[in-house]
């Protein structure tokens, strides 16, 4: 069946991994179905959310029966390209950087770090988590033409004429952790994640909307 991805809502593009990484976890588990009341107590989302979800891509699902496992597994590895590996840098290998290396993403085997970068000559040249870690003054000259996308774990001050050199060189999507707000050309894809802002979100709804 023929998608045409650019009528999926973004908000629906963003749960589809959730979905699949439960999904992965059942079929470990031996499960064969699973019901949309079942994914929504699992995934946090509500049943009528995911019903809509799936219903972009088609009858996923029958009435009364549930959701076949092995299919959704097989047609969204499929949509999520989990066949095809997405390589990855990383630039900035401090404390979050580091934790980054360490864990490149072992639970997703079709994205991986493959290089890091980083300006403290101490650093250059080791590896941690199996990625090795280059100046990042040779970023043009050694950068892997597979590399689509680039995790950005430096100062503030660093984080807009890094992202226009990543953009010179090819880099379609970046994941900023930054609190930049970083100006790219229409066809890079910018993601932020400013972690302060997320903390002090919670708490404000710790103390105002309590559970």
């Amino acid at each position: 069946m023929d998608i045409d991805q650019a009528k999926i809502p973004q908000a629906t593009a963003k749960r589809l991994p959730l979905y699949y990484r439960f999904l992965e976890n059942l079929k470990a588990s031996g499960k064969q179905r699973v019901s949309s009341s079942e994914l929504s107590e699992a995934v946090k989302v509500d049943s009528a959310t995911i019903r809509r979800d799936f219903s972009y891509f088609g009858a996923l699902g029958k009435k009364g029966y549930g959701y076949n496992v092995n299919y959704l597994l097989s047609f969204f590895r499929k949509t999520l390209d989990q066949d095809e590996t997405t390589k990855v840098i990383l630039i900035g290998v401090g404390n979050l950087g580091t934790a980054f290396l360490n864990y490149n993403f072992s639970k997703n085997n079709n994205t991986k770090i493959v290089m890091a970068f980083d300006v403290d000559e101490e650093k250059v040249g080791l590896e941690i988590g199996g990625v090795k870690i280059y100046n990042l003054n040779d970023l043009e000259k050694i950068i892997d033409p597979e590399v689509s996308a680039a995790i950005l774990t430096v100062p503030a001050a660093s984080a807009q004429k890094i992202a226009d050199r990543l953009s010179d060189v090819g880099i379609k999507g970046i994941l900023n952790f930054t609190p930049a707000r970083l100006t790219v050309p229409d066809h890079i894809r910018v993601h932020h994640i400013d972690l302060s802002i997320e903390l002090q979100a919670l708490i404000y709804f710790l103390k105002h909307y309590p559970l």
